[in-house]
Parts: structure tokens; sequence; C-alpha cells
């Protein structure tokens, strides 16, 4: 398959990879701004959720435009939605919790930051996003739990990340590691990767900046989230690649929605620059998978997942 390329300034840029960016990006802050601007939606509300719902599906929906109506091409078997379950789907659901019980541990090396299985820095940190009420709410609930709520907590994500959350990060994953790993396959596994974290850290940044992940610091927290997705991009690419199917990419991405906060459950202390998946402690346990990532192609063969990545240039 040729891949289409635009010299720009001695850059070779995709030219639908910058077409689907481009326009996700305009439909995304534009939705974005209307929910701020036009209705004065404030993301700590339960109306807030459904909106953050639809935003997830903008990439999609882009997906589905381009494809159907700009270059008249399939959308199923181009995209690589294939259902063929194999063993990296089970990596792809349970990597997440390890992510997260990983950034706990790294959270608990921290200065300032203590083991609290009473769940008070938790609550204390959910001061920030939810209203008072709803916050006491879930500790009348947690308190009546017959086992820990971090035990119920993970059985409950885990359900969640394989189901309705895996619906809703579809609405992402089609476009990131269905659209644009396609069209950027032939930059290597690495740089686009890297290119597509980039792209899909920026494409968060409405929603960063009214406080989701980063309430403490919404601005340092466009940033962070940024270096974040860099550091995920990687990890997801590979496991949608060695699953053989967008939809494996959906599963890691639901999961890792629905058990995050494992990793800021039982520690007080920190702030949420520093502590859990998407703080400093979740960059060293992403760092170290990368390191990993990196370790086993080199151990495999080196070129592995280059080859791999010519795959999603390929239909189901």
């Amino acid at each position: 398959m040729r891949i289409p390329l635009l010299k720009n300034k001695g850059v070779k840029i995709l030219k639908r990879a910058l077409t689907f960016t481009v326009l996700t990006l305009a439909l995304s802050y534009a939705f974005a701004a209307f929910l701020y601007f036009g209705v004065h939606l404030r993301w700590n509300t339960l109306l807030a959720q459904f909106a953050g719902m639809a935003y997830m599906f903008i990439p999609t929906l882009v997906v589905v435009g381009l494809q159907r109506f700009a270059y008249r091409e399939p959308v199923v078997s181009t995209m690589g939605i294939c259902w063929r379950p194999n063993k990296w789907w089970v990596a792809a659901w349970l990597f997440p919790p390890a992510l997260a019980f990983a950034a706990l541990g790294v959270s608990l090396l921290l200065p300032g930051v203590t083991y609290d299985p009473s769940l008070s820095g938790m609550f204390q940190r959910y001061q920030h996003v939810f209203p008072p009420e709803t916050v006491a709410e879930m500790q009348r609930q947690m308190e009546a739990m017959p086992l820990h709520p971090l035990w119920i907590a993970l059985v409950q994500g885990l359900i969640a990340g394989a189901t309705i959350n895996a619906v809703f990060a579809f609405g992402e994953e089609l476009g990131w590691r269905g659209f644009l790993l396609r069209e950027t396959a032939g930059l290597g596994f690495w740089r686009a990767n890297l290119l597509i974290g980039f792209i899909w850290g920026v494409w968060h940044a409405p929603l960063i900046l009214q406080g989701h992940n980063y309430p403490q610091h919404p601005v340092a927290g466009v940033f962070m989230m940024i270096i974040w997705c860099l550091l995920l991009s990687p990890l997801f690419g590979f496991l949608r690649l060695a699953g053989k199917s967008v939809l494996a990419a959906a599963l890691v991405h639901g999961a890792l929605n629905g058990t995050a906060a494992l990793a800021i459950m039982v520690i007080a202390g920190g702030s949420d620059l520093t502590v859990g998946v998407t703080g400093l402690a979740g960059f060293v346990a992403l760092a170290a998978a990368n390191v990993g990532l990196w370790a086993y192609e080199r151990f495999r063969e080196r070129g592995f997942l280059d080859r791999l990545l010519e795959q999603a240039a390929r239909p189901c």
C-alpha cells in the first residue's frame, strides 16, 4: 500500500493523518468551547460526564466521515475492527490494573506520601472533583462494603473496562489506533506512536483545563497529559498490533479508565502532579514498561515492531 506523503519544511507529514488531526482537534475544541461558553457546563457535574462520553466519539465520527465521504473506503475492514481474540487481549485487559498498582508502589516512595487504607486521602482528592454531597455519598457506600473497597473497585473496574468503558474508549481508539496508526505506519513503530501520543495529549487539553485528571493544576496538567500520552501510546499501539485489532486497544483503554483510581485509593499526600497513574509515579511506571517493550523487541528480533506495524495498513 502506497502511503501518501506531503513535504513541509523537510518534514514528511502524512496527508490523511494531517487532515484527520486538524478536523478532530477543530471539532473537539469547538464542542468543548460550546459546552463551556455556550451552556456554561462545568466538568465536575453529572451532565459533564455524559458530555465527556460524547467528546470521546468525535475521533470516530471524523474517521467515518473521511472514510465514507472523502476517501470512499470501507470502515470496518480497513480500520482493524477484527473480532479474533488472542492472548494479547487478556494482556490488554490486565495491563491497566498492573500499571495502577505499579504507580501505587512508586507513589509510596515519594516524600510526604503514606499508606492510608482508610481512604481519607482519596476522599480529600475527590473534594476537588465532585460536589461535597457526592463525596459524602461515596464515603457512606464504601463504609457499607463487605470487602475493602480497593478489591471491589478492582473487580468493578475490570468488568467495566471490558464492557461499557470499552465501548466509549472505542470512540477514541478508532481514531488513534485505527486510522492514525494505519496512516502513520510509514514512520516506523516508535515515531508513529509518539506522534499519535502527542496528538492524543493535545486533544485532551480542553478537558484538562476544565479540571479533568489534574483538578489542582489544570494548566500544568495540559503538559502532564501530553507527556502521559506520549508514554502510553507505544504500549497501547503494541497491544493493538499484537492483539491484531483496534478492539484490543479499546479494551486496554477501557480497563485503564476503570482501574486508574486504584493507584490513589489507599494513599495520602502528594498531588495530582506526583501520585497516581497520571502523575509522576505513573510516568515512572510507564517509562519502565516502555523500556521493557524496547528490550522485548531487541531480545526477540530487531525491527520486529516495525514489521508488526505493517499489518495496520492491511484489511482484516
